[in-house]
């Protein structure tokens, strides 16, 4: 892997710990999330980072991992909070939290060692 590649991974981790901790503070409570929107503001922007990051990763790797990770589905579900965030559902923002954001941490960690 390249050592840009490791570092991107890095920053990934770093920002699904981010997601975590937010969801923690909320006791990872769905009732909670739509009522706070510090903690909506907090993931919605650690998603986005994600997605800005997946864009720098090298393309040797998305390719390479393809069938583990939908690569354009991370870049898209940032571009649907840059661009439309007034419409993003909170429920869609919820699942990418809860369900996505830990296999994408996991991958990521596997990756690192």
């Amino acid at each position: 892997m390249q050592p840009r590649d490791e570092r991107i991974l890095e920053h990934i981790v770093d920002y699904c710990e981010d997601i975590q901790d937010a969801l923690n503070l909320i006791d990872s409570s769905y009732d909670r999330f739509v009522a706070d929107k510090q903690s909506q503001y907090s993931i919605a922007f650690s998603i986005m980072q994600i997605g800005e990051l997946v864009g720098k990763l090298s393309e040797e790797l998305r390719i390479s991992t393809k069938q583990e990770i939908d690569w354009p589905a991370v870049k898209g579900m940032r571009n649907i909070i840059v661009h439309d965030y007034g419409e993003v559902r909170l429920s869609v923002v919820w699942n990418v939290a809860t369900l996505d954001v830990p296999i994408l941490k996991t991958f990521c960690e596997e990756r690192l060692g």
